[in-house]
């Protein structure tokens, strides 16, 4: 008489599935709600304002021209740090924008549009530096500062 035994083991593939895959999902938790632990680091007086400014950077598709962080068009300049550069005055950038320069076309915003876009640029520029190549990847999918100035 054969006996069938069932073996059970605790390394079963579906085991092993099912473990890495709750692994993934409270990985991935963490890295997106991480944000929010670090409420210091989050600048939300003007947060509002600055998104409708991005909103006025994609609908008038800046990025197709100019980048941020490095990333983006390269017939403009990058813009990253545009608000913190010697010269580069509000109005200064408000004449720009609004007449257009050399290649860059000129945009007919409203005041508002104009008022929330700024507030994006400078918004972006309190985040960092532009520098791609001063940044290393991380294992978490983030990315640090290796050069500080």
């Amino acid at each position: 008489m054969l006996v069938f035994v069932k073996k059970s083991s605790v390394f079963s593939p579906i085991r092993i599935f099912i473990f890495l895959s709750v692994l993934f999902i409270i990985y991935s938790f963490s890295i997106y709600l991480k944000p929010l632990r670090e409420k210091d680091n989050i600048n939300v007086k003007n947060s509002k304002q600055a998104a409708a400014g991005k909103d006025v950077w994609q609908k008038n598709n800046c990025h197709t021209c100019h980048q941020l962080y490095g990333l983006g068009g390269y017939l403009g300049p990058d813009l990253t740090n545009v608000t913190s550069k010697p010269g580069y005055s509000e109005v200064f950038l408000k004449a720009i924008i609004s007449n257009g320069i050399s290649r860059m076309p000129a945009f007919d915003l409203t005041n508002q549009e104009m008022e929330d876009l700024l507030v994006f640029l400078q918004e972006i520029n309190e985040t960092g530096t532009a520098n791609p190549q001063d940044y290393s990847p991380q294992l978490n999918g983030t990315f640090t500062l290796d050069n500080l100035e």
